[in-house]
């Protein structure tokens, strides 16, 4: 093999069908998580990181389309004067049921594949890895997430048929 063929064997390909996948599966995550985004623009999920140690997710609605959603989600934590927490965007698309990083650590406009090396230091496969961190945050709130929200569990009145006297 020559050098210009193993060359054009090292570029990366990226596989826009997990990718998609990815993408799909965290709009799921998301609606599960924030079932009434329209309601409010907040929702905090506490974790506990270990004993005296809090640490909590919060979303928040920034922008709201009839076809897209852009949702801030940062993690808030006593332990942010040591770590930078990370920080991102993500944009939900309504019409194909899927979200998306639009901006991760103040860093906007990912492309699909980056060539390596390259002057910001981008992984190859920059964008998948993004979109892949937010797939385990969002499994992570669903596992071990605890939300402060007010449950109503009033029942609804049931309509009776009059001829049966049942719903």
């Amino acid at each position: 093999m020559n050098g210009a063929a193993l060359n054009m064997a090292k570029h990366y390909v990226p596989d826009l069908t997990n990718f998609a996948q990815v993408c799909e599966s965290n709009y799921m995550r998301l609606l599960t998580l924030l079932p009434d985004m329209d309601k409010g623009t907040v929702r905090e999920f506490s974790i506990t990181g270990g004993i005296g140690h809090k640490t909590s997710i919060r979303f928040e609605i920034i922008e709201q389309f009839p076809y897209t959603i852009t949702i801030a989600v940062e993690q808030v934590s006593e332990l942010n004067d040591f770590l930078k927490p990370p920080h991102m965007e993500v944009r939900l698309y309504h019409d194909v049921r899927m979200a998306e990083v639009t901006m991760f650590d103040n860093h906007h406009r990912f492309s699909g594949v980056y060539h390596y090396p390259n002057p910001q230091m981008r992984l190859p496969d920059e964008k998948h890895q993004i979109n892949r961190f937010l797939a385990d945050w969002l499994e992570h709130c669903l596992q071990h997430g605890e939300s402060n929200i007010e449950l109503n569990f009033t029942p609804k009145p049931l309509k009776c048929d009059s001829g049966t006297g049942s719903g």
